[in-house]
């Protein structure tokens, strides 16, 4: 008996009319909430397959229409005569459907084609992300049967012309009208288009050609990827149909917050605090970077909101040479406690100075405008 196969739109939660975006987005939260190396719960590794295999179909426009006309039929292997379907399911055979009618049609189905691409997700750290890494990227994707080497025959055998159409793909069906004959010509039933079909399916893929396999692949990520970043991995999708090149493994950057510094683009912010004497008399402070502190010497009379530079300290441009620059915003900080000997001391500091309180020009507001930009 059959086993129930969950809808994919019920699995990602989204309606049938749901948009690339809402797809995208949906895929996300769930791989996020049930991911292996997140969610230790019995049963997450599974939903995650279940997310990944629905989005894998959804995200990819001729699957999609695929399944939303022939549901799992469409898109994955295991209908009469081992059609291959585990590559791309039926949107090949919904092209060919407009390409018209004529005996290259089957030889067209059989051309060539580019594999699925796939798509993952990683997690960085904030330093990872600015010196790069070496990360572990676990993902399941079809291969290409080790047993048949994906035609879907078993060993010893191969496929052969299907009788029904005599290897044109394609059956017609005359049919009379008050205009005249009326010719329909839909894709063979019986080999599903091809123009062959597979008496002895291949035991181990069941004649799909194809097998689900999970990997860990080693991935080198360069040194100033940002969050959202995009990374292409030419050859690690899935495998082309008849021969054709092996999709691509798209990788999308998430990058954790820093504690304390801030990206700009490939600056970093970075805010210190200083007390008054430091402020007024100047001083030499330790400012944190990505490599360990470094030594600032402030002027006598630094300003609170005063941004000082440190050039080619921060974030390595992504595949460029250099890195961007380190900015440090000082605050200085006024006490809330002093004691009585501190109290008379300022006092006599402030008999000292001039008492004008006069309107600034250019205020803090203004500096932090003129240094972040838009």
């Amino acid at each position: 008996m059959a086993t129930h196969r969950r809808d994919y739109y019920e699995i990602l939660g989204v309606p049938r009319s749901a948009t690339s975006e809402e797809i995208r987005n949906a895929y996300r939260t769930l791989a996020k909430r049930y991911h292996p190396d997140v969610n230790k719960d019995p049963g997450a590794e599974e939903t995650f397959k279940e997310v990944s295999e629905a989005y894998g179909v959804l995200s990819d426009e001729q699957r999609r229409m695929a399944y939303d006309r022939f549901g799992h039929a469409g898109v994955e292997g295991g209908m009469p005569e081992g059609f291959p379907g585990g590559f791309g399911g039926l949107g090949d055979l919904f092209e060919e459907f407009f390409r018209g009618f004529g005996a290259s049609s089957a030889a067209a189905r059989r051309s060539p084609r580019r594999g699925a691409d796939l798509q993952a997700e990683v997690t960085l750290a904030f330093d990872q992300a600015a010196s790069g890494v070496e990360k572990e990227i676990r993902l399941e994707r079809l291969e290409v049967c080790e047993v048949c080497r994906g035609s879907g025959a078993e060993p010893g055998t191969s496929p052969v012309r299907c009788t029904t159409c005599r290897g044109s793909g394609e059956v017609r069906q005359v049919r009379e009208t008050f205009l005249g004959s009326m010719v329909n010509v839909t894709a063979c039933p019986a080999c599903k288009g091809t123009g062959e079909v597979i008496p002895s399916p291949c035991k181990n893929c069941k004649g799909r050609g194809a097998v689900r396999r999970s990997r860990t692949l080693k991935v080198p990520l360069p040194a100033g990827v940002d969050e959202g970043t995009q990374i292409r991995l030419p050859g690690e999708g899935e495998p082309g149909l008849y021969g054709g090149p092996q999709g691509n493994l798209y990788l999308t950057i998430h990058v954790e917050p820093h504690p304390f510094m801030r990206r700009k683009k490939d600056d970093l912010w970075v805010e210190i605090g200083i007390n008054l004497a430091q402020a007024a008399l100047g001083a030499e402070v330790q400012v944190p970077t990505l490599n360990g502190p470094l030594s600032l010497t402030l002027p006598a009379g630094t300003q609170s909101g005063q941004v000082f530079r440190m050039r080619g300290k921060g974030i390595p441009h992504l595949q460029a040479h250099g890195q961007g620059d380190l900015l440090i915003l000082v605050n200085v900080q006024i006490p809330s406690r002093l004691s009585s000997e501190q109290k008379r001391l300022l006092r006599q500091l402030g008999d000292t100075l001039d008492p004008q309180v006069a309107p600034q020009t250019k205020g803090l507001l203004d500096t932090l405008k003129d240094s972040l930009g838009d």
